[in-house]
């Protein structure tokens, strides 16, 4: 029988390389090309216009304010979402009574449509919703929390709506992590006469520190690229004055409609993956450096 042709391996990997060229690298490489100009979503005749894209990025006061809210909203998910899937994974691992309920009602807000959910907390934190109301009723506040009008509650808001939903999937992945870390080490730790306290931060938070800086990554990739939960709690208005806009919600703002500016978005794409760059490789040497 004939040997397998040298080929024959590349044919096997070629519709994963052609769907990969076509939808992934490709737009990667437009985009960057788009950036230099001021193409329009229609198409048409391009006209190159140098890095004048970047020079009115740089003076927008408007993308300042959007990365000033994505930086903040990464530097309060980060910990939040670091920290807390932990502790309930610690928890659910647990073989306590019921602890198949806790598991599954932790996990249900994943799996839930992030519209569905938004619309529900905007329904929760309106002038006259769910928290207002009972607020008012109790007599803790005589007027309205204004959650959704002023600036920063709308954004911690949207903060609390992202950990809300992401805690049950971060804690199925330490929950895997967890699973790697022996037995046999909690039990020399508590031998040694170790606390649940001391075993945790000397047995389990080592065994699980690759997965931490994983979680880490993915997310500050996904405070820095926030879109539904500010779009829905804000109507697509960015909050009062457009002042709660996020990165990805300036890209749509732009590159949406006829005459949308699609040379202008591409830009901002640009700036969001190097921002997005920046503390993945923060953690990535953070990571290696405990490692040594």
């Amino acid at each position: 029988m004939r040997a397998n042709r040298w080929f024959t391996p590349w044919l096997l990997v070629l519709p994963a390389l052609v769907w990969l060229v076509a939808f992934s690298l490709w737009p990667s490489i437009n985009t960057v090309r788009l950036s230099f100009t001021n193409a329009s979503p229609l198409g048409g005749v391009s006209r190159w216009v140098g890095l004048q894209n970047f020079q009115t990025l740089l003076a927008d006061p408007q993308v300042w304010e959007a990365l000033l809210n994505s930086v903040v909203y990464m530097a309060i998910c980060l910990p939040l979402l670091t920290v807390l899937p932990l502790l309930m994974a610690v928890l659910v691992q647990q073989k306590l009574p019921g602890i198949a309920f806790f598991r599954t009602a932790y996990y249900t807000p994943v799996i839930a449509s992030a519209v569905v959910v938004g619309l529900i907390w905007n329904w929760i934190l309106d002038d006259r919703g769910v928290i207002n109301e009972m607020a008012q009723s109790l007599g803790i506040v005589h007027g309205s929390i204004p959650f959704l009008t002023d600036r920063w509650l709308l954004l911690f808001s949207a903060i609390s709506l992202t950990v809300w939903k992401g805690l049950g999937y971060y804690m199925i992945i330490f929950l895997a992590a967890l699973g790697n870390v022996g037995k046999d080490l909690h039990e020399a730790a508590a031998l040694d006469g170790a606390g649940a306290v001391r075993r945790f931060w000397s047995v389990t938070m080592p065994g699980v520190r690759g997965t931490m800086t994983l979680v880490g990554i993915l997310v500050c990739v996904s405070a820095l690229r926030v879109f539904s939960e500010l779009y829905i709690l804000t109507n697509g208005t960015g909050g009062p004055g457009g002042q709660d806009n996020s990165i990805v919600m300036l890209i749509q703002q732009y590159a949406r409609g006829f005459t949308g500016n699609l040379g202008y978005a591409s830009a901002l794409s640009l700036l969001l993956f190097v921002v997005t760059l920046i503390p993945m490789l923060a953690l990535a040497r953070i990571n290696s450096r405990a490692d040594r």
